[in-house]
Order: structure tokens, then C-alpha cells, then sequence
């Protein structure tokens, strides 16, 4: 069976640190692929400044460069808005693939704002990547005290296709300084220019 981990976000833009927790995911969770989901609009951020989703699609694929990471618009072709709705969508549409959720410790210290976060845990083991400066936050995160009796040891990583869910792991990685939001300050226009800066 197919093991595909799901990265999803506005990759607004993409950059070279998405790419390393997803080689990272690849490596330590021994998956298949990862999928990068290009989140048409994330309910949580403003609209404003946000580039067309053509324009973050395309340069996610220019700084994704691997055959095992594929770049996916799927939200919109599955017309949902939060990720849990679309993590059912795929459970229901790929029943032979194991899919588990990727996402930065900056994401966890705010999970208990997302929507049906805690029927989200319940649907897909949750595997978390170390970022600069948000570690300590998501560790005594609200959601994380809920997770905490569901927490694997980052050494069974690659057992998580067995874990009962809910369940979660903490990856102490090599951590990426690159961040969408200081690429978009040094440069507010790269969506116009057609590139991303790495």
C-alpha cells in the first residue's frame, strides 16, 4: 500500500524549507511521496497579499525538483476549505493509499484554531517538523496538551502506519531559517516576476 504524506499550505511562496521537511518526511517516516497541497485560501490568513493560486502552484513546482514530491491545486478540484475536510475526501477517494499529515511546529502552537482539529486527528496520524522559534510554543500548545497521551516517540517514526489514532510525533530536524512571510517583505512582488526566491 501506498504511503503518501500531505503537506498542505499557501505556499505563498514556496521555498527551499518546505522542501526540506518534505525530504525529511520522505527519509524519516519512510513514505512514497508527498503531496504538497496548495490551499486555494487559508481560512486563518487574511486574503490580502495572497498570489493567485496559478502563480503559487507554478513556482511550487519550480522549487519542489523531486521525483517523489508532486505539487497538487486538489482543494480546489475537491471544492473544500479546511483540511479535514479534505483529508476525508482523499481517505475516500485513494482507499489504498496511507496518508499522514505533515506540518511545522508554527502550525501546531495554533492547530486548536483549525477547524474540527480534533476529528482531523482522529482521520490521519499527524507527524510535526521542528521550525526556528516555534518548538517550546508547540509543545505546550493547547492542542498539544490534548495529544499528549498520543504522542509516539520520534525513534518509531517510521512505525506510524500502525499507530492507533489519534497519534502524533515531534521530528527534531535540521531547521530551515526560510520563511514565506520574510520572503514576501524582501520581495512583495514574486509572484509578478515570476520566480521565488530560495
Amino acid at each position: 500500500m501506498k504511503s503518501v504524506g500531505l503537506l498542505g499550505g499557501s505556499f505563498n511562496p514556496a521555498h527551499a524549507g518546505h522542501r526540506h521537511i518534505s525530504v525529511e518526511a520522505l527519509r524519516l517516516l519512510g513514505l512514497d511521496e508527498v503531496w504538497w497541497l496548495v490551499s486555494p485560501q487559508n481560512p486563518l490568513k487574511t486574503p490580502a497579499g495572497m498570489a493567485p493560486i496559478t502563480a503559487r502552484v507554478a513556482a511550487a513546482k519550480t522549487t519542489a525538483r523531486h521525483k517523489r514530491i508532486h505539487v497538487s491545486d486538489l482543494e480546489v478540484r475537491l471544492g473544500t476549505r479546511y483540511a479535514v475536510d479534505t483529508v476525508a475526501a482523499l481517505i475516500r477517494r485513494y482507499p489504498k493509499v496511507r496518508f499522514v499529515w505533515l506540518m511545522g511546529a508554527d502550525n501546531l502552537a495554533g492547530f486548536d484554531r483549525w477547524s474540527r482539529w480534533r476529528t482531523l486527528a482522529r482521520l490521519i496520524p499527524i507527524a510535526v517538523f521542528a521550525r526556528p522559534g516555534y518548538v517550546g510554543e508547540a509543545l505546550t500548545a493547547p492542542a498539544m496538551a490534548w495529544f499528549r497521551r498520543w504522542r509516539h516517540a520520534s525513534a518509531s517514526a517510521r512505525h506510524w502506519r500502525e499507530w492507533r489514532l489519534p497519534a502524533i510525533v515531534v521530528l527534531d530536524i535540521r531547521m530551515s531559517p526560510l520563511s514565506a512571510t520574510a520572503i514576501r517583505r524582501e520581495n512583495p512582488r514574486w509572484a509578478d516576476l515570476g520566480s521565488a526566491s530560495r
